[in-house]
């Protein structure tokens, strides 16, 4: 029917610190027209110090930051409007928090060799999530159950495939030309590319 709105979709591209998950939630978000939220944004000022001092957080630091993502989540579905969110949500019951905000959560784990991720947290600046971290993070992973709603793409992918394969195995739909016609046009070709791989 013209005129209809499609439901809200609201996707959290989730995986251990370094993973990559910012850059596919924006790229997610760039060529879907999905609203982008970097859950480290969320974090108070002494979540954030503990993790500049390589100290790891605790279930009692995350629980808060947890419940204001899924506000989050929830106002925009209130809203009408369909998010992506780039968190680590690394365990099961985290998960469960995230999806007391909208009626539904879909994830996308990016996830990989620890040697890989920790050669890539090397090579970041400015950020305060220390190589370090890593071991523990993934100590606490629990990957996707049968019954969680979502999607696990290998990291080694370079990002923009890792964007396109997400897309096209969510059934996201490509931002109409109007909503951003040169971010569209400049990516399209990734929807494109991900469809031949997998073959008719």
């Amino acid at each position: 029917m013209t005129g209809e709105r499609r439901p809200a979709r609201h996707i959290v591209v989730m995986g251990v610190s370094g993973a990559g998950k910012t850059t596919v939630a924006r790229g997610i978000s760039e060529l879907t027209g999905l609203r982008f939220a970097e859950a480290d944004e969320f974090h108070p000022a002494a979540n954030v110090a503990r993790m500049r001092a390589g100290i790891p957080l605790d279930d009692a630091d995350r629980w808060p930051w947890l419940r204001d993502l899924a506000s989050w989540m929830a106002a925009r579905h209130a809203e009408g409007v369909s998010t992506v969110l780039a968190c680590s949500a690394l365990k099961r019951s985290y998960r469960d928090v995230l999806r007391q905000g909208p009626p539904d959560v879909e994830f996308v784990h990016l996830d990989g060799s620890a040697e890989l991720i920790r050669d890539r947290m090397t090579r970041r600046t400015n950020h305060y999530m220390s190589a370090g971290l890593l071991d523990s993070q993934r100590a606490i992973l629990e990957h996707l159950d049968a019954d969680e709603s979502g999607i696990v793409l290998e990291v080694a992918l370079p990002p923009d495939e890792l964007v396109a394969a997400a897309v096209a195995r969510l059934g996201l739909v490509p931002a109409a030309p109007h909503r951003g016609h040169a971010r569209v046009s400049s990516t399209r070709h990734l929807v494109r590319r991900d469809t031949e791989k997998q073959g008719p």
